[in-house]
């Protein structure tokens, strides 16, 4: 009876070392206190009582940096989030380098965020995001690499301005937008200017073409407003009519 019962166990025992890992996990396996290799996917099998294994998920991770008050170059206090992609590719490293790789990414990645913004100006914040979120996972990317990760992506979500710098914004915007407007206003006075300098090249070449202008703007005064019209005659048109008065009474 007692041999059957140590068999018992003895079996047991050695079917306690049977494991699986799923396809993305990875087994970091020690063997009396030291690294034995990584195993996984599948069926593997661990010493008994001599081998202990730390499961490793190797999916990618999306970690939501919370808001963040730092100040940027140009002094202006700000409030900006960020989320944080990165996963597993060396699981011995995530595990025997760091004690906690997923909270040593995401502090990295605070750091990093709040250093970053610091060296730019509000200006660049909003304007420039992509090549600030370029930089950050770059940065991420190279500290996390000695514990065994790669960073996928690092966006900036959100980025809070304080209201009296949105007014200021506001102000700047409008000053530029009525800027623009004056330029173009400009831009169409004088190239309306410099038609009406050829036009009056061209009328000042004949007197009848000045006169015969002068005679079409009263016609089109007289039909626009219909009301009694003074008229102030060139004296040549005058001495030009008596002339002609005089040899008919002749």
């Amino acid at each position: 009876m007692s041999t059957t019962i140590i068999e018992a166990i003895t079996v047991l025992i050695a079917l306690s070392g049977i494991r699986i890992a799923q396809e993305y996990e990875r087994s970091v396996v020690f063997r009396l206190g030291r690294f034995a290799g990584t195993r996984g996917p599948g069926l593997f099998y661990l010493i008994p009582l001599i081998e202990w294994q730390r499961m490793v998920d190797i999916r990618t991770i999306t970690d939501r940096v919370e808001q963040q008050e730092t100040i940027t170059k140009d002094s202006v206090t700000i409030k900006v989030n960020a989320v944080l992609w990165f996963r597993v590719v060396e699981p011995e490293k995530s595990v025997i380098a760091v004690v906690d790789y997923r909270e040593a990414a995401y502090q990295v990645a605070v750091t990093s965020l709040r250093n970053i913004i610091g060296r730019h100006a509000l200006d660049d914040v909003l304007r420039e995001r992509d090549a600030i979120n370029a930089r950050l996972r770059e940065v991420v990317d190279q500290a996390v690499a000695a514990w065994g990760m790669t960073v996928s992506l690092v966006e900036m979500k959100d980025v809070e301005i304080p209201a009296l710098m949105q007014r200021a914004m506001a102000r700047e915007a409008e000053a530029i937008r009525e800027k623009r407007a004056r330029i173009i206003k400009a831009d169409a006075e004088f190239e309306a200017s410099r038609k009406l300098a050829a036009a009056a090249r061209e009328i000042e070449q004949g007197h009848g073409a000045l006169e015969l202008r002068r005679l079409q703007m009263i016609t089109e005064v007289g039909a626009e407003h219909n009301s009694t019209t003074i008229i102030m005659i060139p004296s040549e048109i005058t001495a030009m009519a008596r002339a002609i008065a005089e040899k008919a009474t002749a």
